[in-house]
């Protein structure tokens, strides 16, 4: 039974000196059909060039835009994140990722398939290098693009997929994977704020690229919140970017399988270090 009771979203945006992107992303949020939402960036230690840009456009925005900034010590989006939902003040989180354009009924649908006792795990879809610079360049309002559009670019081979915008809210088939962590990604998720908060979020003894996300799904899981699926329902467009550095996956590959192996629910370095 889908939760009828709408609220304030918080939305979460990670960002890490990429202006342009979140640029994108923040005037796409902008023109969003579900109106009850704020924004909170989750700044992991972005230069001036990010506030500067964040305060010129809260100016012109019509929600209210948090801007949460943390020292640049490295790769710590957990904590970044964390930082972030501990400044909001929203029912429902959605995190995005500060280099993923939504559509304007992303919130809504995110909404759409919200529900007690579950977290909603959403797609998204790559645009090349190429294409990504041009969009910036031209600072292009993707999210408003037809479905024509998206269409001839596949043909082109300049985007791998376009199924996934197809706009198919139904309920059907969204709940075969309740119990799988596996490909969760906090770059399109949503989840109740109680539950979140039940876990101690995102545990920020993960420092470096990779597998926080992983590791806080196995410990939603493990309290009792499944996994829902969003795909064909709220995809976002994923801008091009070089691979992050890798050099700390072996230890969080490491730290993951401990937790997958243990029966900890609640993060031991968690949100309740910012409350």
């Amino acid at each position: 039974m889908t939760t009828s009771s709408k609220g304030l979203i918080s939305v979460v945006v990670s960002t890490y000196n990429r202006p342009d992107a979140l640029t994108l992303v923040l005037k796409a949020l902008n023109v969003q059909t579900y109106k009850d939402y704020e924004v909170i960036i989750a700044d992991d230690g972005s230069d001036q060039k990010t506030k500067k840009t964040v305060d010129a456009l809260r100016q012109t925005l019509g929600f209210p835009l948090i801007h949460a900034w943390q020292e640049d010590l490295g790769f710590r989006a957990a904590e970044a994140r964390n930082r972030a939902v501990a400044s909001g003040t929203g029912e429902y989180i959605v995190f995005l990722d500060g280099d993923c354009v939504p559509f304007p009924n992303f919130l809504a649908n995110h909404m759409r398939l919200s529900e007690s006792g579950w977290f909603v795990r959403g797609n998204r879809i790559a645009l090349k290098q190429a294409l990504t610079q041009q969009v910036l360049n031209e600072e292009s309002p993707v999210h408003e693009w037809a479905f024509l559009v998206w269409l001839k670019l596949r043909v082109t081979g300049q985007i791998k997929r376009v199924l996934p915008l197809l706009n198919i809210c139904s309920n059907f088939f969204r709940k075969t994977k309740c119990k799988d962590w596996f490909g969760v990604k906090t770059c399109n998720l949503g989840l109740w704020k109680a539950d979140f908060m039940s876990v101690n979020g995102f545990d920020e003894q993960y420092r470096g690229w990779g597998h926080e996300d992983a590791d806080l799904a196995v410990r939603l899981l493990r309290k009792g919140v499944s996994r829902k699926e969003g795909r064909f329902c709220i995809p976002v467009l994923h801008l091009w970017h070089k691979l992050n550095d890798r050099s700390a996956l072996v230890e969080n590959e490491s730290r993951l399988k401990a937790i997958i192996e243990a029966t900890n629910i609640r993060a031991k370095k968690g949100i309740n270090y910012h409350l």
